[in-house]
Protein backbone atom coordinates (compact mmCIF):
# COMPACT_ATOMS: atom_id res chain seq x y z
CA UNK A 1 0.00 0.00 0.00
CA UNK A 2 1.05 3.16 -0.96
CA UNK A 3 1.37 6.61 1.32
CA UNK A 4 -0.67 9.69 -0.65
CA UNK A 5 -0.89 12.68 0.45
CA UNK A 6 -3.59 15.67 -0.68
CA UNK A 7 -2.44 19.33 0.30
CA UNK A 8 -5.65 22.07 -0.58
CA UNK A 9 -6.74 24.54 1.58
CA UNK A 10 -10.07 23.53 0.05
CA UNK A 11 -11.82 20.94 2.01
CA UNK A 12 -14.05 19.77 -1.00
CA UNK A 13 -11.43 19.72 -2.89
CA UNK A 14 -9.67 17.47 -0.60
CA UNK A 15 -12.46 15.23 0.10
CA UNK A 16 -13.41 15.32 -3.76
CA UNK A 17 -9.89 13.73 -4.79
CA UNK A 18 -9.72 11.53 -1.99
CA UNK A 19 -12.97 9.90 -3.08
CA UNK A 20 -12.04 10.15 -6.80
CA UNK A 21 -8.93 7.87 -6.00
CA UNK A 22 -10.33 5.12 -3.39
CA UNK A 23 -12.80 4.39 -5.97
CA UNK A 24 -10.36 4.11 -8.71
CA UNK A 25 -7.58 2.41 -6.53
CA UNK A 26 -9.58 0.09 -3.87
CA UNK A 27 -7.15 -0.55 -0.46
CA UNK A 28 -4.35 0.59 -2.65
CA UNK A 29 -3.26 4.07 -1.17
CA UNK A 30 -3.34 5.18 2.49
CA UNK A 31 -4.55 8.62 1.91
CA UNK A 32 -3.87 12.03 4.35
CA UNK A 33 -5.18 14.66 4.08
CA UNK A 34 -3.76 18.33 4.96
CA UNK A 35 -5.43 22.31 4.63
CA UNK A 36 -1.83 23.75 3.91
CA UNK A 37 1.24 23.63 3.48
CA UNK A 38 3.13 23.59 7.18
CA UNK A 39 0.72 20.93 7.97
CA UNK A 40 1.41 18.73 5.13
CA UNK A 41 5.43 18.83 6.11
CA UNK A 42 4.12 17.84 9.51
CA UNK A 43 2.21 14.84 8.39
CA UNK A 44 4.94 13.42 5.73
CA UNK A 45 7.97 13.68 8.48
CA UNK A 46 5.26 11.45 10.82
CA UNK A 47 4.38 9.07 8.30
CA UNK A 48 6.58 9.07 5.25
CA UNK A 49 4.00 10.08 2.15
CA UNK A 50 5.25 8.26 -1.41
CA UNK A 51 3.13 10.58 -3.29
CA UNK A 52 2.55 14.23 -2.40
CA UNK A 53 -0.78 15.55 -4.16
CA UNK A 54 -0.78 19.62 -3.75
CA UNK A 55 -2.24 22.94 -5.01
CA UNK A 56 0.19 25.67 -5.47
CA UNK A 57 -1.58 28.62 -3.99
CA UNK A 58 -2.39 28.14 -0.08
CA UNK A 59 -2.16 30.80 2.52
CA UNK A 60 1.17 29.97 5.11
CA UNK A 61 3.09 27.70 3.34
CA UNK A 62 1.67 27.74 -0.43
CA UNK A 63 2.37 24.27 -2.51
CA UNK A 64 5.88 25.86 -4.17
CA UNK A 65 7.39 26.29 -0.84
CA UNK A 66 6.00 22.90 0.75
CA UNK A 67 7.94 21.05 -2.64
CA UNK A 68 11.22 23.06 -1.34
CA UNK A 69 11.06 21.58 1.59
CA UNK A 70 10.46 18.26 0.56
CA UNK A 71 13.39 18.21 -1.38
CA UNK A 72 15.32 18.67 1.11
CA UNK A 73 14.47 15.60 3.00
CA UNK A 74 17.24 12.30 2.25
CA UNK A 75 13.95 10.65 0.46
CA UNK A 76 11.14 13.37 -1.17
CA UNK A 77 8.32 12.21 -1.99
CA UNK A 78 7.05 11.93 -5.52
CA UNK A 79 4.88 15.80 -6.21
CA UNK A 80 2.01 16.05 -8.48
CA UNK A 81 1.02 20.00 -8.74
CA UNK A 82 -2.71 21.54 -9.43
CA UNK A 83 -3.04 24.96 -10.89
CA UNK A 84 -5.22 27.28 -12.11
CA UNK A 85 -4.82 28.72 -15.65
CA UNK A 86 -3.53 31.97 -13.25
CA UNK A 87 -0.77 29.91 -11.83
CA UNK A 88 0.84 29.20 -14.94
CA UNK A 89 3.89 30.57 -13.41
CA UNK A 90 3.89 29.29 -10.43
CA UNK A 91 3.93 26.11 -12.09
CA UNK A 92 6.60 26.31 -14.17
CA UNK A 93 8.87 27.05 -11.13
CA UNK A 94 7.54 23.92 -9.54
CA UNK A 95 8.51 21.71 -12.54
CA UNK A 96 12.15 23.22 -11.89
CA UNK A 97 11.94 21.21 -8.46
CA UNK A 98 11.58 17.53 -9.89
CA UNK A 99 7.96 17.71 -9.96
CA UNK A 100 6.30 14.86 -12.21
CA UNK A 101 3.26 15.59 -12.90
CA UNK A 102 1.07 19.04 -12.93
CA UNK A 103 -2.52 19.02 -13.60
CA UNK A 104 -4.87 21.92 -14.27
CA UNK A 105 -8.17 22.61 -11.90
CA UNK A 106 -10.52 21.56 -12.28
CA UNK A 107 -9.28 18.28 -11.81
CA UNK A 108 -10.62 15.93 -14.56
CA UNK A 109 -10.82 12.51 -13.41
CA UNK A 110 -9.38 10.36 -16.09
CA UNK A 111 -6.04 12.53 -16.82
CA UNK A 112 -5.46 12.28 -12.39
CA UNK A 113 -6.15 8.17 -13.12
CA UNK A 114 -3.38 8.36 -15.92
CA UNK A 115 -1.16 10.63 -13.71
CA UNK A 116 -0.73 8.01 -11.05
CA UNK A 117 -0.87 5.33 -13.29
CA UNK A 118 2.73 6.64 -14.31
CA UNK A 119 3.66 7.43 -11.10
CA UNK A 120 2.98 4.23 -10.01
CA UNK A 121 4.71 2.78 -12.35
CA UNK A 122 7.75 4.60 -11.59
CA UNK A 123 7.85 3.83 -8.40
CA UNK A 124 8.07 0.00 -9.57
CA UNK A 125 10.76 0.69 -10.70
CA UNK A 126 12.12 2.41 -8.59
CA UNK A 127 11.71 0.78 -5.46
CA UNK A 128 12.94 -2.72 -7.61
CA UNK A 129 16.03 -1.09 -8.59
CA UNK A 130 16.75 0.41 -4.90
CA UNK A 131 15.25 -3.56 -4.00
CA UNK A 132 17.97 -4.87 -5.86
CA UNK A 133 20.95 -2.73 -4.83
CA UNK A 134 20.43 -3.25 -1.14
CA UNK A 135 19.88 -7.14 -1.81
CA UNK A 136 23.42 -7.25 -3.75
CA UNK A 137 25.24 -5.13 -0.70
CA UNK A 138 24.12 -7.20 2.00
CA UNK A 139 24.32 -10.87 0.19
CA UNK A 140 27.64 -11.04 1.59
CA UNK A 141 26.85 -10.40 5.58
CA UNK A 142 23.48 -12.30 5.16
CA UNK A 143 25.28 -15.03 3.94
CA UNK A 144 27.99 -15.05 6.71
CA UNK A 145 24.81 -14.56 9.39
CA UNK A 146 22.93 -17.90 7.59
CA UNK A 147 25.81 -19.40 7.72
CA UNK A 148 26.55 -18.69 11.65
CA UNK A 149 23.42 -18.94 12.51
CA UNK A 150 22.85 -22.12 11.08
CA UNK A 151 25.81 -24.18 12.77
CA UNK A 152 24.04 -22.57 16.08
CA UNK A 153 20.60 -23.84 15.34
CA UNK A 154 22.01 -27.21 14.68
CA UNK A 155 23.43 -29.11 17.40
CA UNK A 156 24.23 -32.30 15.56
CA UNK A 157 26.15 -31.01 12.99
CA UNK A 158 29.50 -33.00 12.30
CA UNK A 159 32.81 -31.22 12.90
CA UNK A 160 33.36 -31.15 8.55
CA UNK A 161 29.89 -29.76 8.49
CA UNK A 162 30.66 -27.08 10.60
CA UNK A 163 34.37 -26.55 9.01
CA UNK A 164 32.62 -26.05 5.59
CA UNK A 165 29.82 -23.75 6.54
CA UNK A 166 32.93 -21.51 8.50
CA UNK A 167 34.59 -21.08 5.52
CA UNK A 168 31.21 -20.02 3.28
CA UNK A 169 31.13 -17.31 6.62
CA UNK A 170 34.07 -16.01 5.34
CA UNK A 171 36.18 -17.26 7.64
CA UNK A 172 38.86 -19.36 7.74
CA UNK A 173 38.94 -22.98 9.81
CA UNK A 174 42.39 -22.98 11.02
CA UNK A 175 43.49 -22.89 14.64
CA UNK A 176 43.45 -18.56 14.18
CA UNK A 177 42.51 -18.02 18.21
CA UNK A 178 39.36 -15.87 18.65
CA UNK A 179 36.70 -14.91 21.00
CA UNK A 180 33.07 -15.10 20.72
CA UNK A 181 31.32 -11.92 22.56
CA UNK A 182 27.19 -11.86 22.35
CA UNK A 183 26.15 -8.09 22.95
CA UNK A 184 22.65 -6.69 24.04
CA UNK A 185 21.39 -3.12 24.42
CA UNK A 186 20.20 -2.43 27.63
CA UNK A 187 16.90 -1.09 26.18
CA UNK A 188 16.74 -3.61 23.41
CA UNK A 189 13.97 -1.38 21.76
CA UNK A 190 16.30 1.33 20.86
CA UNK A 191 17.48 -0.21 17.40
CA UNK A 192 20.59 1.62 17.52
CA UNK A 193 23.22 -1.47 18.50
CA UNK A 194 23.08 -2.97 14.92
CA UNK A 195 23.52 0.11 13.36
CA UNK A 196 26.71 0.73 15.08
CA UNK A 197 28.28 -2.87 15.43
CA UNK A 198 28.26 -3.92 11.63
CA UNK A 199 30.55 -1.00 10.04
CA UNK A 200 32.92 -0.95 13.94
CA UNK A 201 33.69 -4.78 13.17
CA UNK A 202 33.45 -4.73 9.44
CA UNK A 203 36.32 -2.09 9.25
CA UNK A 204 38.29 -4.64 11.36
CA UNK A 205 37.33 -7.14 9.47
CA UNK A 206 35.71 -8.95 12.09
CA UNK A 207 32.10 -11.37 11.72
CA UNK A 208 29.36 -9.45 13.17
CA UNK A 209 25.78 -10.87 12.58
CA UNK A 210 22.45 -11.05 14.72
CA UNK A 211 21.36 -14.21 16.34
CA UNK A 212 17.30 -15.50 16.66
CA UNK A 213 16.95 -13.41 19.67
CA UNK A 214 18.64 -10.43 18.24
CA UNK A 215 21.61 -10.02 20.19
CA UNK A 216 24.48 -9.05 18.12
CA UNK A 217 27.19 -11.75 17.91
CA UNK A 218 30.69 -10.87 16.71
CA UNK A 219 33.80 -13.35 16.31
CA UNK A 220 36.62 -10.80 18.01
CA UNK A 221 40.38 -11.23 17.51
CA UNK A 222 40.75 -11.32 21.34
CA UNK A 223 39.23 -9.46 24.90
CA UNK A 224 40.73 -6.09 24.13
CA UNK A 225 38.99 -5.64 21.00
CA UNK A 226 35.51 -6.71 22.30
CA UNK A 227 36.49 -4.06 25.16
CA UNK A 228 37.27 -1.44 22.98
CA UNK A 229 34.09 -1.62 21.01
CA UNK A 230 31.97 -1.42 24.40
CA UNK A 231 34.03 2.20 25.38
CA UNK A 232 33.40 2.99 21.19
CA UNK A 233 29.45 2.42 21.94
CA UNK A 234 29.52 3.93 25.55
CA UNK A 235 31.39 7.23 23.67
CA UNK A 236 28.08 7.22 21.63
CA UNK A 237 25.52 7.31 24.67
CA UNK A 238 24.67 3.58 23.82
CA UNK A 239 24.80 1.30 26.71
CA UNK A 240 25.64 -2.35 25.85
CA UNK A 241 25.88 -5.68 28.12
CA UNK A 242 28.54 -8.02 26.78
CA UNK A 243 29.32 -11.91 27.35
CA UNK A 244 32.56 -12.92 26.63
CA UNK A 245 33.74 -16.41 25.98
CA UNK A 246 36.99 -18.11 26.99
CA UNK A 247 39.46 -18.28 23.92
CA UNK A 248 38.51 -20.72 21.01
CA UNK A 249 40.41 -21.67 18.06
CA UNK A 250 38.65 -23.86 15.06
CA UNK A 251 35.52 -23.82 13.75
CA UNK A 252 34.37 -26.59 16.08
CA UNK A 253 34.98 -24.28 19.09
CA UNK A 254 32.71 -21.71 17.54
CA UNK A 255 29.27 -22.93 19.16
CA UNK A 256 30.88 -23.57 22.02
CA UNK A 257 32.30 -19.81 22.59
CA UNK A 258 28.77 -18.54 21.40
CA UNK A 259 26.95 -20.56 24.09
CA UNK A 260 29.99 -19.40 26.78
CA UNK A 261 29.26 -16.10 25.79
CA UNK A 262 25.38 -16.40 26.74
CA UNK A 263 25.86 -17.96 29.92
CA UNK A 264 28.27 -14.94 30.86
CA UNK A 265 25.82 -12.70 29.41
CA UNK A 266 23.47 -13.37 31.89
CA UNK A 267 25.29 -12.07 34.74
CA UNK A 268 24.18 -8.79 33.76
CA UNK A 269 21.39 -9.36 36.00
CA UNK A 270 23.59 -9.04 38.99
CA UNK A 271 25.63 -5.79 38.33
CA UNK A 272 25.00 -3.19 41.12
CA UNK A 273 24.45 -0.30 38.58
CA UNK A 274 22.90 0.22 35.42
CA UNK A 275 24.82 1.16 32.21
CA UNK A 276 26.14 -1.27 30.27
CA UNK A 277 29.04 -3.74 31.22
CA UNK A 278 31.50 -6.87 29.86
CA UNK A 279 30.97 -10.01 31.94
CA UNK A 280 33.17 -12.81 31.44
CA UNK A 281 32.79 -16.38 30.79
CA UNK A 282 36.06 -17.02 32.85
CA UNK A 283 34.92 -15.39 35.98
CA UNK A 284 31.69 -16.92 36.02
CA UNK A 285 32.46 -21.10 34.92
CA UNK A 286 33.99 -22.29 38.52
CA UNK A 287 30.53 -20.87 40.68
CA UNK A 288 28.87 -23.58 42.35
CA UNK A 289 25.77 -24.92 41.31
CA UNK A 290 22.67 -24.82 43.96
CA UNK A 291 21.93 -28.44 45.97
CA UNK A 292 19.23 -26.92 47.55
CA UNK A 293 15.82 -24.21 46.68
CA UNK A 294 13.43 -22.56 49.12
CA UNK A 295 10.11 -25.10 48.70
CA UNK A 296 9.38 -24.42 52.13
CA UNK A 297 9.25 -20.25 51.82
CA UNK A 298 7.77 -20.31 48.64
CA UNK A 299 4.50 -22.01 49.92
CA UNK A 300 4.84 -19.91 52.91
CA UNK A 301 4.44 -17.06 50.17
CA UNK A 302 1.71 -18.61 48.54
CA UNK A 303 -0.46 -19.30 51.73
CA UNK A 304 0.25 -15.57 52.58
CA UNK A 305 -1.66 -14.04 49.16
CA UNK A 306 -5.24 -12.63 50.51
CA UNK A 307 -4.41 -11.95 54.05
CA UNK A 308 -3.55 -8.45 53.68
CA UNK A 309 -0.05 -8.99 56.01
CA UNK A 310 1.91 -7.03 53.66
CA UNK A 311 4.70 -6.08 55.76
CA UNK A 312 5.25 -10.24 56.28
CA UNK A 313 4.43 -10.88 52.54
CA UNK A 314 7.62 -8.27 51.74
CA UNK A 315 9.97 -9.96 54.51
CA UNK A 316 9.28 -13.44 52.90
CA UNK A 317 10.20 -12.31 49.07
CA UNK A 318 13.49 -10.69 50.41
CA UNK A 319 14.09 -13.65 52.70
CA UNK A 320 13.53 -16.06 49.44
CA UNK A 321 15.61 -13.12 47.21
CA UNK A 322 18.97 -13.08 49.02
CA UNK A 323 21.72 -11.88 47.34
CA UNK A 324 24.08 -13.02 49.04
CA UNK A 325 23.48 -16.32 48.04
CA UNK A 326 22.17 -15.84 44.75
CA UNK A 327 25.75 -14.16 43.59
CA UNK A 328 27.41 -16.77 45.37
CA UNK A 329 25.77 -19.10 42.80
CA UNK A 330 25.63 -20.65 39.45
CA UNK A 331 23.01 -18.16 37.45
CA UNK A 332 20.56 -21.05 37.36
CA UNK A 333 19.55 -20.41 40.86
CA UNK A 334 18.63 -17.52 40.19
CA UNK A 335 16.57 -18.84 36.93
CA UNK A 336 14.95 -21.88 39.22
CA UNK A 337 13.47 -19.00 41.65
CA UNK A 338 11.93 -16.65 38.99
CA UNK A 339 10.58 -20.37 37.79
CA UNK A 340 9.09 -21.42 41.25
CA UNK A 341 7.58 -17.93 41.84
CA UNK A 342 5.84 -18.21 38.68
CA UNK A 343 4.83 -21.93 38.71
CA UNK A 344 3.99 -22.25 42.48
CA UNK A 345 2.78 -18.60 43.53
CA UNK A 346 1.20 -16.75 40.88
CA UNK A 347 0.00 -19.17 38.30
CA UNK A 348 -1.29 -20.81 41.41
CA UNK A 349 -3.49 -17.74 42.34
CA UNK A 350 -4.10 -17.68 38.60
CA UNK A 351 -6.27 -21.44 39.01
CA UNK A 352 -7.71 -21.05 42.43
CA UNK A 353 -9.47 -17.59 41.68
CA UNK A 354 -9.35 -16.79 38.06
CA UNK A 355 -7.89 -14.71 35.61
CA UNK A 356 -6.31 -11.28 37.30
CA UNK A 357 -7.07 -7.62 35.92
CA UNK A 358 -5.65 -6.06 32.77
CA UNK A 359 -3.76 -4.26 35.45
CA UNK A 360 -2.34 -7.28 37.38
CA UNK A 361 -1.56 -9.31 34.22
CA UNK A 362 0.40 -5.77 32.83
CA UNK A 363 3.08 -6.53 35.64
CA UNK A 364 3.20 -10.42 35.31
CA UNK A 365 4.25 -9.77 31.84
CA UNK A 366 7.19 -7.45 33.03
CA UNK A 367 8.62 -10.18 35.65
CA UNK A 368 7.32 -13.08 33.59
CA UNK A 369 10.48 -13.98 32.25
CA UNK A 370 13.44 -13.37 34.16
CA UNK A 371 15.62 -11.49 31.48
CA UNK A 372 13.53 -9.02 30.38
CA UNK A 373 14.04 -7.04 33.41
CA UNK A 374 17.67 -4.51 33.34
CA UNK A 375 18.78 -6.23 36.36
CA UNK A 376 17.90 -7.98 39.76
CA UNK A 377 16.91 -5.16 41.53
CA UNK A 378 14.05 -4.16 38.70
CA UNK A 379 13.02 -7.71 39.24
CA UNK A 380 13.07 -8.03 42.97
CA UNK A 381 10.82 -4.64 42.85
CA UNK A 382 8.57 -5.65 40.13
CA UNK A 383 7.63 -9.02 41.33
CA UNK A 384 7.45 -7.38 44.80
CA UNK A 385 4.36 -4.73 43.13
CA UNK A 386 3.05 -8.20 41.35
CA UNK A 387 2.93 -9.98 44.98
CA UNK A 388 1.09 -6.84 46.73
CA UNK A 389 -1.45 -6.64 44.18
CA UNK A 390 -2.26 -10.33 43.77
CA UNK A 391 -2.69 -9.80 47.46
CA UNK A 392 -5.38 -7.19 47.19
CA UNK A 393 -6.84 -8.94 44.58
CA UNK A 394 -6.83 -12.92 46.24
CA UNK A 395 -8.38 -10.67 49.45
CA UNK A 396 -11.09 -9.11 47.25
CA UNK A 397 -12.24 -12.44 45.68
CA UNK A 398 -12.28 -13.83 49.34
CA UNK A 399 -14.94 -10.95 50.45
CA UNK A 400 -17.24 -10.73 47.50
CA UNK A 401 -17.80 -14.01 47.93
CA UNK A 402 -18.27 -14.04 51.42
CA UNK A 403 -20.19 -10.91 50.77
CA UNK A 404 -22.37 -12.10 48.03
CA UNK A 405 -23.69 -15.30 50.35
CA UNK A 406 -24.08 -12.68 53.12
CA UNK A 407 -26.36 -10.05 50.57
CA UNK A 408 -28.09 -13.43 49.45
CA UNK A 409 -28.83 -14.49 52.62
CA UNK A 410 -30.38 -10.89 53.21
CA UNK A 411 -32.31 -10.72 50.53
CA UNK A 412 -33.91 -14.11 51.39
CA UNK A 413 -34.97 -12.70 55.60
CA UNK A 414 -36.39 -9.48 53.41
CA UNK A 415 -38.41 -11.63 50.94
CA UNK A 416 -40.01 -13.53 53.88
CA UNK A 417 -40.13 -10.87 56.27
CA UNK A 418 -41.30 -8.17 53.91
CA UNK A 419 -44.55 -7.58 56.18
CA UNK A 420 -43.23 -7.06 59.54
CA UNK A 421 -41.69 -4.03 60.33
CA UNK A 422 -37.70 -3.80 58.72
CA UNK A 423 -35.11 -1.64 59.10
CA UNK A 424 -31.35 -2.12 58.20
CA UNK A 425 -29.86 -2.65 61.52
CA UNK A 426 -32.15 -5.78 62.12
CA UNK A 427 -31.44 -7.58 58.79
CA UNK A 428 -27.52 -6.59 58.98
CA UNK A 429 -28.04 -8.04 62.63
CA UNK A 430 -29.21 -11.01 60.76
CA UNK A 431 -26.54 -11.89 58.61
CA UNK A 432 -24.03 -10.47 61.28
CA UNK A 433 -22.64 -7.47 59.09
CA UNK A 434 -21.23 -4.06 59.99
CA UNK A 435 -23.90 -1.79 59.23
CA UNK A 436 -21.74 0.32 57.02
CA UNK A 437 -20.19 -2.44 55.28
CA UNK A 438 -23.66 -3.85 55.08
CA UNK A 439 -25.18 -0.71 53.56
CA UNK A 440 -22.45 -0.20 51.10
CA UNK A 441 -22.23 -4.06 49.67
CA UNK A 442 -26.05 -4.45 49.71
CA UNK A 443 -26.04 -1.55 47.47
CA UNK A 444 -23.89 -2.69 45.32
CA UNK A 445 -25.54 -6.19 45.00
CA UNK A 446 -28.67 -5.18 44.39
CA UNK A 447 -28.14 -1.94 42.94
CA UNK A 448 -30.47 0.38 44.70
CA UNK A 449 -30.23 1.46 48.42
CA UNK A 450 -32.29 -0.50 50.99
CA UNK A 451 -35.16 1.35 51.58
CA UNK A 452 -35.94 1.09 47.99
CA UNK A 453 -35.11 -2.40 47.75
CA UNK A 454 -37.87 -2.96 50.77
CA UNK A 455 -39.86 -0.95 48.81
CA UNK A 456 -39.80 -2.78 45.54
CA UNK A 457 -40.26 -6.38 47.18
CA UNK A 458 -43.40 -4.88 49.00
CA UNK A 459 -45.39 -3.49 46.21
CA UNK A 460 -44.41 -6.71 44.02
CA UNK A 461 -46.12 -8.20 46.75
CA UNK A 462 -48.95 -5.59 46.82
CA UNK A 463 -49.79 -6.01 42.77
CA UNK A 464 -50.02 -9.90 43.04
CA UNK A 465 -52.59 -9.61 45.89
CA UNK A 466 -54.40 -6.54 43.85
CA UNK A 467 -54.61 -9.47 41.04
CA UNK A 468 -55.58 -12.35 42.62
CA UNK A 469 -57.63 -11.25 45.83
CA UNK A 470 -60.46 -8.95 46.86
CA UNK A 471 -58.66 -7.63 49.59
CA UNK A 472 -59.48 -3.72 50.44
CA UNK A 473 -56.26 -1.18 49.82
CA UNK A 474 -56.01 -0.32 53.29
CA UNK A 475 -55.84 -4.78 54.15
CA UNK A 476 -53.41 -4.89 51.81
CA UNK A 477 -51.36 -2.01 52.73
CA UNK A 478 -51.45 -4.17 55.98
CA UNK A 479 -50.49 -7.35 54.15
CA UNK A 480 -47.28 -6.17 52.81
CA UNK A 481 -46.01 -3.95 55.58
CA UNK A 482 -46.66 -0.46 54.82
CA UNK A 483 -47.65 1.80 58.07
CA UNK A 484 -50.48 3.54 56.75
CA UNK A 485 -52.99 2.69 53.56
CA UNK A 486 -51.51 6.86 52.69
CA UNK A 487 -47.84 5.80 52.56
CA UNK A 488 -48.54 2.66 50.61
CA UNK A 489 -50.50 4.93 47.89
CA UNK A 490 -47.78 7.28 47.44
CA UNK A 491 -45.07 4.76 46.79
CA UNK A 492 -47.68 2.46 44.75
CA UNK A 493 -47.99 5.63 42.19
CA UNK A 494 -44.15 6.59 42.11
CA UNK A 495 -43.25 2.98 41.14
CA UNK A 496 -46.13 2.08 38.84
CA UNK A 497 -47.14 5.48 37.75
CA UNK A 498 -51.11 4.41 39.02
CA UNK A 499 -52.85 4.42 42.51
CA UNK A 500 -53.64 1.18 43.61
CA UNK A 501 -57.09 0.95 42.67
CA UNK A 502 -56.34 1.93 39.02
CA UNK A 503 -53.78 -1.11 38.85
CA UNK A 504 -56.11 -3.61 40.04
CA UNK A 505 -59.48 -2.94 37.64
CA UNK A 506 -56.45 -2.39 34.89
CA UNK A 507 -55.40 -5.84 35.55
CA UNK A 508 -58.75 -7.21 35.86
CA UNK A 509 -59.99 -6.26 32.64
CA UNK A 510 -57.06 -7.46 31.03
CA UNK A 511 -57.78 -11.13 32.73
CA UNK A 512 -61.52 -10.50 32.58
CA UNK A 513 -62.15 -10.74 36.08
CA UNK A 514 -65.93 -9.62 36.87
CA UNK A 515 -65.76 -6.48 39.48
Amino acid sequence: MYRLLIVDDERNIRIGLKAMIEREYPSLFSIGLAAGGAEALELHRSEKADIVVTDIRMPGMDGLELIRELNKLPSPPAVIILSGYDDFQYAKEAITHKVREYLLKPIVREELHQALNRMLTDLGKEQEVARELSELGKYREEQAADQLNYILLHPDLPEHEIERRFAKAGLSPSSSPFVVAVVREEDPRNGALAKLAEPYWKERRSICFEDKDRNVVVIAEDEAAVADFARHAMDRGLHVHIGVSLKAAGAGQFKRGYVQAKQALKYRMLQAQPGGGIFYYSDVRHLPMPQTYPEDAFRRLANLLGTGRKQVIKEQWHEIMDLREIRRLDISYLERLSRMLNEQVIDRVFADYGEASVEILKIYKKIGYLYDSQAVFSYIHDAEALLLRLDDYVKDVKEAHVGHAEMKAAVDYICENYAKPLNMATVSNHVSLNYSYFSETFKQFTGMSFVNYVKKVRIEKAKELLEHTRGKVYEIAEQVGFESVKQFNRVFREQEGISPMEYREKAWVQAGVPE
